[in-house]
């Protein structure tokens, strides 16, 4: 990974709190799915 990504994804994980929900969707699929983690990486559905 390039230094300058690297820096902008460790910025981003340095704002996660314990209010922050991170939601993930796959729409490559025939049938849409996605999953929300708290963050503890805890699987909320």
């Amino acid at each position: 990974m390039k230094s300058k990504l690297k820096q902008k994804q460790n910025q981003r994980i340095t704002r996660i709190t314990n209010m922050t929900l991170v939601v993930g969707t796959d729409i490559a699929k025939k049938t849409h799915v996605a999953q929300a983690v708290d963050f503890r990486g805890i699987e909320l559905g």
